[in-house]
């Protein structure tokens, strides 16, 4: 196996990327060597002794030139290959914004959440009820995600239900999305010709092809593989042209355990890394620089239902178990947390967001999506939601900084002179500056006093939000990149303007 590299903690600096702080994970480990190594060594067996089914000509004749082969009607994957993805791929991944302030640098234990799900409907507030997703959504997602500052990118959130073609529903997918926010956008695209036609739309925002390349502030989600190891064929089609196009790709695995990978999390975690593992190979034949990210997403499966349970107890571990596989490995990584099952902004969806969605943090997923806005197992957004969980990742997010201490934090001199004289620290200027810049305040959790809530309106947490998420979307209109395309592509799609 890949020699293990000494794992970095990271360390709290300058954010760069639109919150006020940047959070660091990989502070907890639920496995011991020995059992990643285990993992780790079944995802390499799986697919160098079973190998995956259903490969087109450009992965065979890849793979073969490498050292594999096809026994019995599957392609089997060399160790050495393997290998050589894992030492010497990336190990940091720039995944850019429009604006530099939204840059995101893909290492070690940086920890970034954002959006993302594909949900084919949107929360109505007036009718409290899911209803289909059209373009428009999608760009108010974006814009949305675009002011919210604990979301610190958006992964297409929303189905354009309303656009049919197949080619004009990826073109105004990215449209919709670069043009909703100058952070970084992550798309999809279901034929290779259409990621050519996304790759020029960047160049023109960007202002020339090699600009794009420097600063990709556009990537692609690749669902490579169809669990258990059965190849995608067109993805890899879709993937190769994104690598030729300076493109950053997501090598993403949706399996469900106990139904398209093994009911035992190990058995599921190593089959989910093996798939993942198939795609970032395949990029390093291509280019052994091409910007990747694993993408691995065990999905936990209610066996009473069949349905998913993305706020699950045993999810929280499946997905830190891959993320620790791969901080092992050195490997950029992403993650789907926050995906409940609940319907409502309520009590369900924030411990079942706040439980995956930590943990994964703990666990140093360098990308958390989904993480903004996701409800009813992926089905739905709601705008109020994002605002919400908005809310709650600044919390997460602060409870990773790690700590300074130092002989300033540890305040002896101010704890002699306290008990020595006013007997409280309230007065002091040091708390009044740090009371400014060590503490994160939620803009919709209620601190106020019992007296204070009984003679307010006592809106809930998720009345607020709906009232917030409707004021940003009518004060928030983002007017970034060229002004022609913007104007340009605004038309041809027919997207919200700002009134008057």
């Amino acid at each position: 196996m890949a020699k293990r590299r000494r794992r970095s903690s990271g360390i709290s600096v300058e954010d760069k990327s639109g919150s006020s702080f940047i959070s660091t994970g990989a502070s907890w480990s639920p496995l011991s060597l020995p059992n990643i190594n285990n993992i780790a060594r079944a995802a390499f067996d799986i697919l160098t002794k079973i190998g995956v089914s259903d490969a087109p000509e450009i992965l065979i004749s890849a793979i073969e030139n490498n050292g594999g082969v096809i026994k019995k009607g599957r392609l089997l994957y060399p160790e050495g290959l393997l290998l050589d993805t894992i030492q010497n791929g990336p190990k940091n991944v720039l995944l850019a914004g429009q604006i530099n302030n939204h840059d995101m640098q893909i290492s070690t234990a940086k920890v970034y959440t954002g959006t993302g799900g594909a949900s084919p409907n949107i929360f109505d507030a007036g009718t409290q009820n899911y209803k289909p997703s059209c373009l428009k959504d999608l760009y108010s997602a974006a814009r949305l995600a675009d002011v919210l500052p604990h979301i610190q990118f958006f992964s297409r959130s929303l189905v354009a239900r309303d656009i049919e073609d197949p080619k004009d529903f990826d073109l105004s997918t990215a449209v919709a999305s670069l043009l909703g926010t100058s952070k970084h956008v992550i798309v999809a695209a279901s034929d290779a010709k259409h990621i050519s036609d996304i790759a020029n739309l960047c160049y023109e925002i960007a202002g020339s092809e090699e600009k794009f390349r420097k600063r990709p502030f556009l990537s692609i989600h690749a669902n490579h593989i169809t669990p258990p190891l059965r190849i995608h064929g067109e993805t890899f089609h879709v993937i190769k042209t994104a690598v030729d196009s300076g493109i950053p790709v997501h090598c993403n695995i949706f399996g469900q355990v106990g139904a398209s990978s093994p009911v035992t999390l190990a058995g599921s975690v190593a089959q989910t890394l093996a798939e993942v593992l198939a795609g970032m190979a395949f990029i390093h034949t291509i280019s052994s620089e091409a910007p990747r990210i694993a993408g691995p997403r065990p999905m936990i499966t209610d066996l009473r239902t069949g349905g998913m349970a993305g706020g699950a107890g045993e999810q929280a571990m499946a997905t830190s178990m891959a993320v620790q596989v791969l901080q092992h490995w050195q490997l950029p990584c992403s993650v789907i947390a926050g995906a409940t099952d609940s319907k409502l902004v309520d009590f369900q969806s924030g411990y079942e967001k706040a439980l995956t969605i930590q943990s994964s943090f703990q666990a140093g997923a360098n990308l958390i999506t989904q993480a903004a806005g996701t409800q009813a197992s992926l089905m739905g957004v709601g705008f109020g939601a994002m605002v919400a969980d908005n809310d709650m990742l600044g919390a997460i997010q602060k409870a990773n900084v790690i700590p300074q201490v130092d002989k300033d934090t540890l305040a002896l001199d101010a704890i002699d002179e306290v008990v020595k004289g006013e007997g409280h620290f309230l007065g002091r200027p040091e708390t009044y500056e740090r009371m400014r810049s060590d503490f994160l305040y939620p803009e919709l959790a209620n601190r106020s006093s019992l007296e204070d809530w009984k003679a307010s309106d006592r809106l809930s947490m998720a009345q607020k939000a709906e009232e917030r998420a409707k004021e940003l979307l009518h004060i928030h209109w983002p007017n970034h990149g060229p002004a022609e395309f913007r104007k340009k592509y605004t038309e041809k799609y027919r997207l919200p303007q700002k009134p008057g």
